[in-house]
């Protein structure tokens, strides 16, 4: 299915399944709705589940960036038309990387979402991470040969890593390097900290081999947040381990009377 907002923006997207509450499934930066697969397949036998290509991913538009056009707050209000759209209410968000941090913008809001999933989320305490998103937003934007973009594709893997690997490795600088850069802008800009400390609804964040943010951080900004960590997986957990991924969500959820096991 696709939407079309107020501002010419298309934004495509897929629903599955059927139950409530319902779950939509936001990918990371450079991604597309095809990184959350796993997850999609697992929980659209008991919800039903959307997941998006934000703006400038996938098929949906790529619009030129603009003053604040690729803000955290932009994208999270389109995760909010798209919804409305379905005819979805309060939907459970699960969010992977930058999808993290949409969620939390979202979770700040009154009424917005009844839960959140951040999957490996982007760096929402680390100050030291995202002064070097900031730092680095010029080089990406004269990514034009790729060079940097793949070499920090890279540094996503474990060693040990396999799931789609060589074709996220090829796929994350393929994208238009002002869209990247914009949004890489848009991650080192965001008060992730502040949103966390104001989320209203349960918050799980599951960490890779190497989370960018440190529990204790993330558990200072927000006493009530569920942590769990993935075995054996660098930053594509939900690809790479998705049984683990898919049992902590559903553990989470089933604690906060969102699901119903078996």
């Amino acid at each position: 299915a696709e939407f079309t907002g107020a501002s010419g923006i298309r934004l495509v997207y897929d629903v599955r399944g059927g139950g409530d509450p319902p779950i939509v499934f936001v990918h990371g930066w450079g991604g597309d709705r095809s990184y959350v697969a796993p997850q999609v397949e697992f929980f659209a036998g008991q919800h039903t589940v959307l997941a998006l290509d934000l703006r400038g991913h996938g098929e949906s538009s790529q619009p030129a960036p603009g003053a604040a056009g690729y803000g955290i707050d932009v994208l999270a209000d389109d995760v909010l038309a798209v919804v409305a759209a379905a005819g979805l209410r309060r939907p459970v968000l699960a969010g992977h990387s930058l999808g993290a941090l949409i969620g939390l913008s979202l979770a700040a809001r009154p009424g917005a979402i009844s839960a959140l999933v951040m999957v490996d989320p982007a760096p929402i305490t680390n100050e030291q991470a995202k002064a070097y998103f900031l730092e680095s937003v010029d080089a990406v934007r004269a990514d034009t040969d790729r060079s940097w973009r793949t070499s920090f594709a890279r540094g996503f893997f474990l060693p040990t890593d396999t799931v789609r690997r060589d074709e996220i490795i090829a796929g994350f600088p393929a994208g238009d390097p002002g869209i990247a850069a914009a949004v890489l802008l848009a991650m080192g800009e965001f008060d992730g900290a502040g949103a966390l400390s104001q989320a209203t609804v349960p918050v799980l964040s599951i960490g890779s081999a190497h989370p960018a943010n440190s529990s204790a951080d993330l558990r200072a900004a927000c006493p009530s947040i569920v942590i769990g960590q993935a075995v054996g997986s660098g930053h594509f957990v939900q690809l790479e381990v998705p049984g683990q991924v898919n049992a902590m969500i559903e553990k989470f959820l089933t604690l906060n009377s969102l699901h119903k096991p078996g």
